[in-house]
């Protein structure tokens, strides 16, 4: 996917001389086929048991603050038994059923000693021991804690970094709840305020031509309900920009700051870094914009983020979005605290390119969504795919997914604008399978479709409480092509269903929930579905959110 606005084609044609692949795939007809290479590695198979300990902190960054308020820290652990030589992956011997044995596990924290211990199950994920921030010396260098696990006479260790920092007295702090993969922030306003669940909905939205020459584009903005904004660079006017980041935050709206053209200039990230930082509605930094697809430098994302540390240290996290479906994966993502995912599959034949006039296949072509099918399973496909290289890389405890739902068309590709109700089809899609952030590309955007991300964002606000709950029972299941996800947080649930179907369907309340179904029910998203008895039903592309019990 190389052109999705004008401004994008042109900026291609300009480096059409240059860059003639994406995604490592020829793509001109007068180009032979050549395989990309880039492919994620399938991990060796073992024969044996493997043990693939990890830990992390639950939340980044902790704080001076978090220990004079008595806040607890805490170390997540993973102990998957597994039959693939991933990360950290080390043989076991297990005397009985997984289920029924115990990891002795020991967190310590060099130069301090013992912080924490517990007895971990095998196949844990997510465990959580708590551990005193008092008496921890903040650093801008996070803290080196070994975690120790012993079955038996058995041995095995795993390393974390825990960032525990001063507090910052000229600007703002993103929290990443690696519990749940959520954000925590004070009030985008800049006012005093408790850290609380922000669900980042909103939009790429065009800086030049429309921000910076219509503020009250933003009071649109804020009325929509959207909770951040992520305006469009270049920045060729940085007077404008100062108003509309000021104007952001009298809203009340969070900023995703992108340096998609400057990233791979650590001079120019310097001094775009240093001039942001300290605004007090920023929410997160934005570096690689499809560097896999452009073929950017595969260390270029890592030096940027820790560039991006080293001025701002760790006090925001770094965002990028990856384009391709198979292609570097492990590099371009490893310089990202969130990644982002940007399958657009509407409107576009996926099997010949309309742009160039050839066949796309896995080794050659473009056809505006790599390696796509067509269908609405791309997205949980990709984000999928996106977990699970997480987990055999051993960053399941250290970065979280989000989506870029499409909110664009008739241009290059894509010969028609997705609808209202399959922009919430891609949107809820992803949120089912784990996406914790869902920005779009790209406003100005017809009006069903802002409408369609408005009633969205409203169905967040009460949703979040569950997704974002670190007691929350998750579950996600899919019967005849309808997405089903529930977040049950004692006895009420959150229950969140879509259609990828063009075409009416009817499924049953998951069983578990039928009873909190029965107590009482609120709707809170219907773009064409409803519950009758027992069963959910919904209309060709229809979702709905539902919260149950009481």
């Amino acid at each position: 996917m190389i052109a999705r606005t004008s401004v994008f084609l042109a900026a291609f044609v300009a480096l059409a001389s240059a860059q003639s692949q994406w995604c490592g795939k020829n793509y001109m007809a007068t180009q032979p086929i050549v395989p990309p290479g880039g492919n994620f590695p399938t991990p060796a198979t073992s024969s044996s048991p493997l043990l693939a300990l990890r830990c992390g902190p639950a939340i980044k960054p902790y704080l001076v603050s978090d220990a004079h308020a008595g806040t607890k820290g805490a170390i997540l652990v993973d102990a998957p038994i597994t039959f693939s030589h991933i990360a950290n992956a080390a043989p076991i011997a297990l005397p009985g059923h997984p289920s029924s044995q115990k990891l002795d596990v020991t967190i310590t924290l060099a130069g301090h000693g013992t912080l924490a211990r517990a007895s971990v199950p095998l196949n844990a994920s997510k465990f959580e021991i708590p551990f005193s921030l008092s008496g921890l010396k903040a650093s801008t260098t996070p803290l080196d804690v070994t975690c120790s696990a012993t079955l038996g006479k058995q041995s095995f260790k795993a390393s974390a970094k825990v960032p525990f920092l001063p507090d910052n007295t000229n600007g703002s702090v993103t929290k990443l709840d690696m519990r749940t993969g959520g954000l925590l922030a004070k009030p985008a306003t800049g006012a005093d305020g408790p850290y609380a669940p922000v669900f980042p909905i909103g939009f790429y939205t065009s800086f030049g031509g429309f921000l910076a020459d219509n503020l009250t584009a933003l009071d649109d903005i804020k009325a929509a309900g959207y909770t951040v904004v992520h305006p469009i660079p270049t920045f060729d006017n940085l007077t404008a920009l100062d108003v509309v980041v000021t104007r952001m935050q009298e809203l009340g709206l969070y900023l995703m700051y992108d340096m998609r053209w400057t990233y791979t200039n650590l001079t120019g990230v310097t001094e775009e870094v240093n001039r942001i930082k300290n605004r007090p509605n920023l929410l997160l930094w934005y570096t690689g914009d499809e560097p896999d697809g452009w073929e950017d430098p595969q260390n270029a994302t890592q030096l940027a983020y820790d560039t991006i540390y080293g001025l701002d240290s760790g006090y925001h996290p770094v965002s990028l979005v990856l384009n391709c479906q198979d292609y570097y994966f492990t590099e371009y993502s490893a310089g990202a605290d969130i990644v982002m995912q940007d399958v657009y599959m509407i409107g576009n034949n996926l099997t010949f390119s309309s742009q160039w006039g050839t066949v796309c296949t896995p080794d050659y072509g473009d056809c505006g969504c790599d390696n796509c099918k067509g269908v609405f399973e791309d997205i949980s496909d990709r984000i999928d795919s996106f977990h699970s290289r997480q987990q055999i890389l051993g960053r399941e405890l250290s970065q979280s997914v989000w989506t870029v739902p499409q909110a664009f068309g008739n241009d290059t590709y894509w010969k028609r604008y997705p609808t209202g109700a399959e922009y919430t089809v891609t949107a809820a899609l992803a949120i089912n399978h784990g996406a914790t952030g869902v920005v779009a590309w790209d406003q100005p955007a017809p009006d069903d479709l802002l409408a369609a991300a408005s009633a969205l964002a409203a169905a967040l606000e009460p949703a979040k409480a569950f997704i974002f709950s670190p007691e929350a029972e998750y579950a996600q299941s899919a019967t005849d092509r309808v997405d089903v996800a529930s977040w049950t947080v004692g006895s009420r649930a959150l229950l969140l269903v879509t259609n990828l179907n063009y075409e009416a369907k009817t499924v049953p309340i998951p069983a578990a929930l039928r009873a909190a179904a029965r107590a009482e029910l609120k709707q809170v998203l219907d773009t064409g579905a409803k519950i009758v008895g027992e069963n959910i039903v919904l209309e060709s592309v229809g979702t709905g959110a539902f919260i149950l019990g009481r």
